[in-house]
């Protein structure tokens, strides 16, 4: 389901940049879709009536904005955000990092426990006894819903989905640099993994594909100095295919190819930042909690500081904010406690989806496909 939905929204994005190119260089748009793409024959009726479609679904306006309900519609930003429960998680002391796998079920850590946990009771369901004792962004989980986590010999372990088989995903033999946090990326299966170099005290990322071998680096020349983290704690990939990385004073984000973009060091009320948990939404926002407010906040893609989307102010979030999860399904993120003997976690709801457009945009594709058909 993660999948998918990635992909859909890659899928949205890729067409608006389309339909911005149509607009405004409409000899641009004609090459780019003439392109040979080298279709079986038998596809091309399913290829036409998709394009017609498409091309039907478009009705530019002087803003340039489609008259139809788009996501930017079908989805938006409560006003007062709602935590919709909250509960007990069993075998923690701390809500220190959390992976949703289904709204029923989320892996969470402290520094000394890996557990798979109910949403609805907060019941523990399965536990790891192998995982790296530290309370930062030491697991994941992919596409399939497999949970991956860093061991206490910082090898990188893969745990299938019957909770029996295990299998080293990537093995540690470089002393000189320890994996921190791991974050598998949803649109392409790729693993990020936070490193830190013990002799140094700075840090990396380094992407890994989906058998396990090395596909990238960030900063990308290992001959220079890697400044530009201090220690990774958490890390994520918004929609745009940024990496985002929860470092000590900073929020420190690359674009996909390893380009510095910015680096967020808190909110325009001028506090000193204490990232720890961070995640991003369908809608490319970021979410990072912050230890010295005590507050979740909100960015947009370009690190501009939005809102506070939780305070000790909302009903319900008496802790400090931890760890952060963002569940695609539901759009609600999961928060977890990080105050003391404190094994609180909660389910935030932020985003209003509007699903009586989405009804009717899906009658009028439907209708609108009826009539194509019925006219070839």
């Amino acid at each position: 389901m993660t999948r998918h939905m990635t992909k859909l929204l890659r899928y949205y994005h890729r067409f608006e940049q389309l339909s911005e190119t149509m607009e405004t260089r409409p000899f641009k748009f004609l090459r780019i879709m003439t392109q040979n793409h080298s279709p079986r024959k038998d596809d091309m009726k399913t290829i036409i009536n998709i394009l017609v479609n498409l091309m039907k679904e478009i009705r530019l306006v002087p803003s340039g904005i489609p008259r139809r309900a788009g996501l930017d519609d079908l989805l938006t930003l409560l006003s007062s955000p709602v935590v919709q429960k909250y509960l007990s998680v069993t075998g923690v002391e701390f809500c220190d990092h959390i992976s949703c796998v289904t709204p029923d079920r989320v892996w969470v850590s402290d520094k000394n426990n890996l557990i798979l946990t109910e949403t609805a009771t907060g019941k523990k369901l399965h536990s790891v006894e192998d995982q790296l004792s530290s309370g930062i962004g030491i697991h994941t989980v992919n596409s399939e819903g497999e949970l991956i986590y860093i061991d206490k010999e910082y090898n990188i372990i893969k745990l299938c989905n019957d909770m029996k088989t295990t299998t080293t995903f990537i093995k540690h033999t470089d002393t000189t640099w320890e994996p921190q946090c791991v974050y598998c990326s949803p649109s392409s299966g790729d693993l990020l993994v936070g490193m830190r170099d013990t002799r140094t005290y700075t840090g990396k990322v380094v992407r890994y594909d989906n058998t396990g071998k090395r596909k990238q680096t960030i900063p990308h020349d290992d001959n220079t100095p890697h400044t530009l983290y201090e220690w990774p704690w958490f890390i994520t990939e918004n929609n745009n295919l940024d990496v985002l990385v929860s470092d000590v004073v900073a929020v420190v984000v690359t674009s996909g190819e390893g380009v510095h973009r910015f680096s967020y060091t808190g909110p325009p009320s001028g506090s000193r930042l204490q990232p720890y948990g961070i995640c991003t939404d369908v809608m490319s926002h970021i979410l990072v909690s912050d230890y010295t407010t005590s507050t979740v906040q909100m960015l947009d893609r370009d690190g501009q500081f939005l809102s506070y989307v939780l305070t000790r102010q909302t009903r319900g979030m008496d802790y400090k904010p931890y760890g952060l999860s963002y569940d695609v399904s539901t759009h609600a993120v999961y928060v977890g406690s990080g105050s003391n003997n404190n094994n609180t976690m909660s389910v935030c709801r932020y985003i209003n989806r509007h699903l009586h457009l989405a009804d009717e945009r899906e009658y009028n594709c439907d209708f609108d496909e009826e009539q194509t058909q019925a006219g070839m």
